[in-house]
């Protein structure tokens, strides 16, 4: 290899950045010791912007394109170097690339209940989940604040920053709102809006634009979901009366399994059914009206004779001599009218 090939491949004739993987915001071009011709090529395709850095401060930003650098496309470079003529000679500085795509499906959500003051419950624990979608709008800001010198800066880098901010916005929209935590369900389309607006300058001050943010869910700890669940559960009830009736439905398939079976438990069933009805007659839940005094039994009517026993009866007495014919007669006549009647 002559002297002259060697010095000509320590020049970089052509800068690009062929992204093969996702999740990479920026990307420094490999310098080293290697210096950039004065006329080479730079290539930005879409979705890319190139930032160019000569003493740690960024002197040009290139959108998508194809530029010779020249003195024409390299001014504020240009001044820098007082490059007054139009020498050719190479030149030394930082060229970082920086995707501008869509980051979609971002996850977020708050790695600890978020304690806030709600108007029902009082002081309750909240945990909320939810994605965002961002893109670098400003990559000579992002340079400034986020990326810096770094050879690769990635979506898993910035998102360790970004979430602290969306569950900081996010508490204090849902401290603000004052909206009840039973009615947040159908407010999450207003809630994310709201947050997106206060999440929106926050991340422009770092040069990205939120796209999207959405709230997917909203919910509480195990142990107060429980209690919200037990709440619900004697709305639904109505009264006393029928909440012993669902508790007593729903403790019979549970009696089969215990020792005694459903007989073992019947006492019990019945207790607490009585148990329900005084704490009901007490509190005057479900009752309408008092209770009537009860009304004494009428004495049930004397059954009547067997007619062929009657008659057999008279006619015993007939043999005895007790009665005579006529009132024999007389007595059968009576009783077999009753049976024809």
């Amino acid at each position: 290899m002559s002297l002259g090939s060697f010095i000509r491949k320590q020049f970089i004739d052509i800068l690009q950045w062929n992204e093969d993987r996702d999740g990479v915001l920026a990307w420094r071009h490999p310098m080293q010791d290697f210096e950039i011709q004065y006329g080479a090529s730079l290539t930005v395709r879409e979705s890319q912007m190139a930032v160019f850095v000569n003493e740690g401060k960024v002197a040009d930003v290139f959108g998508p394109g194809m530029y010779k650098l020249t003195t024409q496309t390299l001014p504020i470079l240009t001044y820098l170097k007082n490059w007054d003529k139009l020498f050719e000679s190479p030149f030394k500085s930082d060229v970082i690339f920086f995707s501008t795509r869509l980051q979609l499906g971002r996850r977020w959500g708050t790695a600890q209940p978020v304690t806030l003051r709600d108007s029902e419950f009082g002081m309750v624990r909240l945990r909320a989940f939810g994605v965002y979608s961002y893109q670098i709008a400003d990559p000579a800001k992002f340079y400034r604040e986020i990326s810096g010198t770094r050879d690769e800066y990635t979506v898993d880098d910035l998102e360790a920053q970004l979430r602290n901010m969306v569950v900081a916005a996010m508490t204090t929209a849902l401290g603000g709102s004052k909206v009840p935590f039973l009615d947040i369900a159908g407010n999450q389309g207003l809630m994310s809006q709201s947050i997106s607006e206060q999440l929106a300058p926050v991340f422009d001050r770092y040069g990205v634009k939120l796209d999207n943010f959405t709230v997917e869910n909203v919910s509480l700890p195990e142990e107060l979901q429980k209690a919200l669940d037990t709440r619900i559960s004697m709305g639904m009830a109505g009264d006393l009366g029928k909440f012993t009736q669902y508790q007593t439905a729903t403790a019979i398939p549970l009696a089969a399994q215990n020792e005694g079976g459903i007989a073992g438990v019947g006492a019990g069933l019945a207790a607490g059914a009585a148990l329900g009805q005084t704490m009901a007659a007490g509190l005057g839940v479900g009752q309408a009206q008092p209770q009537q005094p009860a009304q004494p039994q009428q004495p049930a009517p004397p059954a009547q004779p067997d007619p062929v026993a009657r008659l057999q009866q008279l006619k015993d007495l007939l043999d005895k001599g007790l009665i005579t014919a006529a009132d024999y007669d007389t007595a059968k006549a009576e009783v077999l009218k009753k049976l024809t009647s």
